[in-house]
C-alpha cells in the first residue's frame, strides 16, 4: 500500500484494471469434500491457498470469510493469517469478512485486529454490524481511516430474516437500513470532497433484494454478494442498483469456488463473470 493512498483510491483503480469483482473465499465443508480434501487445517490451507493463487492476480478483491477459519481453531486462524499476506501480494485488495459488531472497547479490538497493520490479520477491508447503532462502529471506522484500509457495513442483506430489522421504520418514518446508508453517505462526505473517487465506507447490499427503494448512492463502494449459487444474476444487478452500479462490486463464492479445485478452472470462472458484469456496465453506460 503506498503512503497515504486512501482505500476508496485503491479499489477504484483496482476495478478499473481488473474489473469490478469480488471472489470469496469460503472454505465450505461441501466444497473441501468437493475438491476432495480432508476438513481439516491441511485441507483448508490447501483450499484456501490455491483460490489465492488462481485467482489473486486476476480479481479486484478477495474476500476470506473468517468463520470457515475460525471452525478450525487456532490452526484455521493461522492459515487465515497466511491467506491474506498471499492475497494482498498478489496485488489484489483483501475484504476480510468477519461481520463484528460491538461497543467501546471490544469493538476497538476488534479494530486492532483487523484495521492495524501490526495485526497479522490486518486487511485492506472488513466487514461489520451496525445494528448496535452506526456509533458503536467508531473504533473500526476510525482505525479504519488512520491506516488508509475500508469498512463495509451491513445495509440490505440477502437472507430472508433481515428484513424484520433493516425495513423496519424508525421515529421519522424512514427504514433502518436507509438511516445506515445516510451515516455511510455522511461518512464518505469528506473524502468526495478531497477528490477521491470513492469513500473508504462501503455498504453491503445483497443482490436479491430486488427493487429495494433505498438511495444506494452512498459515495462509497457497494458490495453485492449473492450472484451464483444464491440466486442472483448479473442481470439483476441493474435492478438493484439502478445509477448506482458503477460503484457496485459484485461478488460470488460458491459459484465461483465449485469450479476448482483446477487453477485455470477456476480463474476461467472467474473471468467470465468479470467479463458479463463489464458487458451490463457497458450496456448501462450506452443507455444513459
Amino acid at each position: 500500500m503506498s503512503a497515504g493512498e486512501t482505500f476508496g483510491r485503491r479499489l477504484h483503480a483496482a476495478m478499473r484494471a481488473r474489473g469490478p469483482f469480488c471472489a470469496g473465499i469460503d472454505p465450505h465443508p461441501g466444497l473441501l469434500t468437493a475438491w476432495g480434501l480432508d476438513d481439516d487445517a491441511t485441507g483448508l490451507e490447501r483450499f484456501a491457498r490455491t483460490a489465492v493463487e488462481a485467482l489473486g492476480e486476476t480479481v479486484a478483491v478477495l474476500k476470506p470469510q473468517s468463520a470457515f477459519f475460525e471452525r478450525h481453531g487456532s490452526r484455521g486462524v493461522a492459515v487465515l493469517e497466511r491467506v491474506v499476506a498471499d492475497a494482498r501480494a498478489t496485488g489484489a485488495l483483501v475484504l476480510l469478512d468477519v461481520k463484528r459488531g460491538d461497543i467501546g472497547s471490544t469493538m476497538q479490538a476488534y479494530a486492532d485486529a483487523y484495521c492495524d497493520p501490526a495485526s497479522p490479520l490486518c486487511a485492506d477491508a472488513v466487514t461489520v454490524s451496525p445494528y448496535l447503532g452506526f456509533e458503536s462502529l467508531r473504533p473500526v471506522l476510525d482505525t479504519a481511516a488512520a491506516h488508509g484500509n475500508g469498512v463495509f457495513v451491513l445495509a440490505l442483506t440477502s437472507n430472508p430474516e433481515g428484513p424484520e430489522v433493516q425495513h423496519a421504520r424508525t421515529a421519522d418514518g424512514r427504514t433502518v437500513a436507509g438511516t445506515m446508508l445516510d451515516h455511510v453517505r455522511a461518512a464518505n462526505a469528506a473524502a468526495l470532497a478531497a477528490g477521491d473517487p470513492l469513500g473508504g465506507v462501503g455498504v453491503v447490499v445483497g443482490a436479491t433484494t430486488g427493487g429495494n427503494g433505498e438511495d444506494l448512492a452512498v459515495g462509497g463502494p457497494l458490495l453485492a454478494p449473492g450472484l451464483g449459487a444464491q440466486g442472483a444474476t448479473v442481470a439483476d444487478l441493474a435492478t438493484v442498483f439502478g445509477a448506482a452500479l458503477p460503484q457496485v462490486v459484485p461478488s460470488a463464492s460458491r459459484e465461483i469456488l465449485s469450479a476448482g479445485p483446477d487453477p485455470r478452472a477456476l480463474r476461467e470462472a472467474a473471468v467470465r463473470t468479470i467479463e458479463d458484469v463489464r458487458d451490463l456496465l457497458f450496456r448501462a453506460s450506452a443507455e444513459a
